[in-house]
């Protein structure tokens, strides 16, 4: 038995959930997003946020999008999706608000998705589940205040955590929980 065949948009919104899904599955990979995307921002939204889900952002342009599919603007500390086109110093409060999930229901915490530049910037070193234990994957990023990987440090306690989604035009990184970040001088 064969499925029907996806439409357009059923395509473009499921190998934008491929990318990630195994963006978090290999933190520190560069994935592509679909090519026909006009705004990664926008394709993300459509993947993730529905009527049972929640979004904080700061960027009033792309509010109106993160509502195309029924999902509730709410205060940073409810909000199940944090959307940031363009991290800046002030976002780093909002961020402090941001859910990490109890130890009962750690999946209550939110995800963040975040506008990076790839290849340019400070270096980290990322080890822990995904990733090669032989070796530690590196990558490069600008565009992120360096006390936002601080303020990660102190709100990651396994189980308890924010999962991130990097991106770059069309392309992401994913940055689970699990993963340890260490900045390379």
């Amino acid at each position: 038995m064969t499925h029907p065949a996806y439409t357009p948009y059923e395509a473009l919104t499921h190998d934008t959930f491929m990318a990630l899904m195994w963006s978090l599955s290999y933190p520190g990979h560069i994935y592509q997003l679909p090519e026909n995307i006009e705004n990664a921002f926008h394709a993300i939204a459509e993947t993730l946020l529905d009527i049972e889900t929640s979004f904080f952002t700061t960027d009033e342009t792309l509010a109106p999008t993160l509502t195309n599919n029924g999902a509730r603007p709410l205060s940073p500390d409810r909000a199940a999706y944090h959307f940031y086109p363009t991290f800046t110093d002030a976002d780093l409060d909002t961020v402090k608000e941001a859910s990490i999930g109890t130890l009962m229901y750690p999946d209550q915490s939110a995800t963040l998705i975040i506008g990076a530049t790839f290849g340019e910037g400070q270096k980290f070193s990322l080890t822990g589940p995904g990733i090669n234990p032989q070796q530690a994957n590196h990558i490069q990023i600008s565009g992120i205040p360096t006390n936002f990987w601080e303020l990660r440090e102190k709100a990651i306690r396994y189980p308890r955590g924010w999962d991130i989604y990097l991106v770059d035009s069309k392309q992401v990184i994913g940055l689970p929980r699990t993963t340890i970040i260490n900045i390379e001088e």
